[in-house]
Protein backbone atom coordinates (compact mmCIF):
# COMPACT_ATOMS: atom_id res chain seq x y z
CA UNK A 1 0.00 0.00 0.00
CA UNK A 2 1.80 3.56 -0.85
CA UNK A 3 -1.24 5.62 -1.98
CA UNK A 4 1.25 8.61 -0.99
CA UNK A 5 0.64 11.88 -3.36
CA UNK A 6 2.40 14.91 -3.75
CA UNK A 7 0.98 18.48 -3.93
CA UNK A 8 3.04 20.92 -6.08
CA UNK A 9 3.77 24.52 -6.98
CA UNK A 10 1.98 26.17 -10.27
CA UNK A 11 5.85 25.67 -11.81
CA UNK A 12 5.75 21.76 -10.59
CA UNK A 13 7.47 21.79 -7.35
CA UNK A 14 6.89 19.77 -4.54
CA UNK A 15 5.00 21.64 -1.68
CA UNK A 16 3.25 18.68 0.46
CA UNK A 17 3.20 15.19 0.89
CA UNK A 18 -0.48 13.30 1.19
CA UNK A 19 -0.20 9.99 3.05
CA UNK A 20 -3.55 7.75 3.54
CA UNK A 21 -5.23 7.56 7.04
CA UNK A 22 -4.37 4.15 7.09
CA UNK A 23 -0.62 4.76 6.66
CA UNK A 24 -0.72 7.83 9.35
CA UNK A 25 -2.21 5.47 12.10
CA UNK A 26 0.61 2.84 11.80
CA UNK A 27 3.14 5.56 11.46
CA UNK A 28 1.57 7.25 14.71
CA UNK A 29 -1.05 5.72 16.57
CA UNK A 30 -1.36 9.07 19.24
CA UNK A 31 -2.82 12.28 17.87
CA UNK A 32 -0.61 13.71 20.45
CA UNK A 33 2.80 12.63 19.36
CA UNK A 34 6.08 15.34 18.96
CA UNK A 35 7.48 16.12 15.85
CA UNK A 36 10.61 13.66 17.13
CA UNK A 37 8.31 10.93 17.52
CA UNK A 38 6.99 11.63 13.61
CA UNK A 39 10.64 11.61 12.25
CA UNK A 40 11.48 8.57 14.35
CA UNK A 41 8.36 6.45 13.03
CA UNK A 42 8.97 7.58 9.27
CA UNK A 43 12.76 6.09 9.70
CA UNK A 44 11.51 3.38 11.33
CA UNK A 45 9.21 3.08 8.41
CA UNK A 46 11.58 3.27 5.57
CA UNK A 47 14.13 1.53 7.06
CA UNK A 48 11.41 -1.58 7.52
CA UNK A 49 10.11 -1.34 3.82
CA UNK A 50 13.93 -1.13 2.88
CA UNK A 51 14.75 -4.77 4.66
CA UNK A 52 11.62 -6.27 3.51
CA UNK A 53 12.49 -5.44 -0.30
CA UNK A 54 15.89 -6.17 0.66
CA UNK A 55 14.40 -9.99 1.73
CA UNK A 56 12.64 -10.55 -1.10
CA UNK A 57 15.10 -9.57 -3.48
CA UNK A 58 17.57 -12.35 -4.55
CA UNK A 59 21.39 -12.59 -3.03
CA UNK A 60 23.87 -11.77 -5.58
CA UNK A 61 27.07 -14.04 -5.66
CA UNK A 62 30.52 -12.63 -4.99
CA UNK A 63 31.27 -12.62 -8.71
CA UNK A 64 27.74 -10.87 -9.31
CA UNK A 65 28.23 -8.47 -6.59
CA UNK A 66 31.68 -7.70 -7.86
CA UNK A 67 30.68 -7.09 -11.37
CA UNK A 68 27.81 -5.11 -10.52
CA UNK A 69 30.14 -2.69 -7.99
CA UNK A 70 32.46 -2.32 -11.25
CA UNK A 71 35.11 -3.87 -9.57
Amino acid sequence: MTGVRYLTDEAGNPEAVVLPMELWRRLLPRDDASLEELTEAVEDHCLNRAMDNGRRTSLLTRAEARKYLGD
